[in-house]
């Protein structure tokens, strides 16, 4: 399958050395399964944004991340939002998982990005499942993961960011997510105070926090889910002093009663929202797909599946969260998103914010402006003068 192009009547964002550069030395390494090793690529691509980000005042550092942001920021102020306390230039996002231990805190809104999601940050360090642990689905613009909340801890990540002198909360170009996971040593007994002990030592640094209990490859993550489970998790994180303003991520796999559960526990619980969704345990029609990597087809691997294959499912979840929810419960939607019809989609269905990581690795950084440009156009196809106008409108793309 081809990269999606923009329609004709939808013109991409105008091409930058940026965009050049991706689509000449990296889009290459991602058109097959066996290309460049996924997580080596990452890991090569976050060291160079952390030493970026760490020296973003020295003025060559300065002029390219100046360079950078001139390519892919789109700003207008229809665009910009209000939600649970943080200002929002835009409705685009970084989805958790790409900067775990966010060594590029201080430099994610140079690529366009209204907020970026930090993590998932467990209270212990660890260092994730086995490799390989991260697999290419070139042709189905997909990728499998068991990382595992590979990740350096909280007390770790908080040195991280102060390092990089961070502008205090809601003084950021960029608003900056902290998602948070729950230890794999903990048991679910003591999951509460595991994860207030991130919580509590990284707040003072995060505009917002998110209780990720929708990940499939943490044993007995999921569990969490489960309302009596959640509710006491909630709670015990809204005790802590300073609380930021408190979201929880959900799987995809989840039965209608279980989702509507979770949207009653939001509102009752006061949660600032709700992330849908995580990566699918569900091979989503890809049973019988082998996996190059190791033979075997996707129906006999672990991990959670993201990219496009998952758009469809995340697109009922949300809206099933919205019937239940109503339109005061601030959602976020994420997977599958990777044009601006599908970022549309997402809003017209009920989300205030989107996310991007699968489909952002395949587009390549223009994908944002795209998603931007494309949003903006459609305002005015729909005489809307802001974006929280289209959110939940039920408005088709045009």
């Amino acid at each position: 399958m081809e990269t999606q192009e923009p329609p004709a009547s939808e013109p991409a964002a105008a091409s930058g050395g940026t965009g050049t550069l991706y689509r000449r030395f990296v889009e290459p390494l991602l058109r097959s399964d066996d290309g460049a090793d996924a997580e080596q690529l990452s890991r090569l691509t976050l060291t160079a944004l952390a030493q970026a980000s760490q020296r973003r005042h020295w003025p060559l550092v300065e002029g390219a991340l100046a360079g950078l942001a001139g390519e892919l920021q789109r700003r207008d102020p229809r665009l910009q939002q209000s939600l649970f306390g943080c200002r929002f230039a835009n409705p685009v996002g970084l989805a958790a998982g790409f900067d775990k231990n966010g060594v590029a805190a201080a430099i994610w809104d140079r690529f366009g990005f209204g907020f970026a999601e930090l993590g998932t940050v467990t209270w212990h360090p660890q260092p994730g499942n086995p490799r390989p642990r991260l697999f290419r689905l070139a042709a189905e613009r997909a990728a499998l993961n068991r990382m595992g909340f590979n990740n350096e801890g909280a007390r770790a990540v908080r040195r991280i960011l102060e390092r990089q002198a961070l502008p205090a909360p809601g003084q950021r170009p960029a608003v900056l997510g902290i998602n948070l996971g729950k230890s794999r040593v903990a048991s679910l007994e003591l999951a509460p105070d595991d994860y207030a002990s991130s919580l509590e030592l990284l707040a003072p640094l995060a505009d917002y926090a998110v209780v990720n209990v929708s990940s499939p490859n943490t044993p007995g993550l999921r569990d969490l889910q489960e309302e009596s489970q959640l509710r006491r998790l909630v709670e015990r994180l809204r005790r802590l002093p300073g609380c930021p303003p408190l979201l929880v991520k959900i799987a995809p796999d989840l039965e209608d009663d279980a989702i509507d559960a979770i949207a009653r526990l939001a509102y009752e619980e006061g949660l600032a929202g709700v992330i849908a969704v995580n990566t699918s345990q569900s091979r989503l029609g890809l049973e019988q797909r082998v996996l190059t990597a190791t033979g075997r087809p996707l129906a006999e691997e672990a991990g959670g599946l993201s990219g496009r294959p998952l758009r469809a499912r995340a697109l009922e979840v949300l809206r099933r969260l919205r019937a239940t929810a109503g339109p005061a419960l601030p959602l976020i939607g994420v997977g599958g998103i990777d044009s601006a019809e599908t970022a549309w989609e997402r809003i017209a269905a009920g989300a205030s914010l989107v996310q991007v990581y699968t489909g952002w690795i395949y587009e390549g950084p223009e994908l944002v402006p795209i998603i931007l440009e494309g949003l903006v156009r459609q305002l005015d196809r729909h005489g809307l003068r802001t974006i929280n106008e289209a959110v939940g409108s039920g408005l088709p793309w045009s």
